[in-house]
């Protein structure tokens, strides 16, 4: 895994975290918890690609 994933799943955090609370100190509470969603959406479509890749090291690593 790279240092490069780590920083941009922390960067999606921070301007998630940054969104919800302008929307909800705006009153948008539906607008906060989708953009919520939509971030964590986002970092578990890049983490199930790296356990994909996982997988496929594995299987190439003990020929399955």
């Amino acid at each position: 895994m790279d240092v490069d994933l780590i920083f941009r799943i922390a960067a999606i955090g921070i301007i998630v975290s940054v969104l919800y609370q302008v929307l909800l100190r705006s009153g948008r509470e539906e607008q906060a918890m989708m953009t919520s969603l939509a971030g964590l959406i986002v970092v578990l479509m890049m983490m199930i690609q790296e356990i994909s890749n996982l997988f496929e090291t594995v299987k190439t690593v003990f020929d399955l």
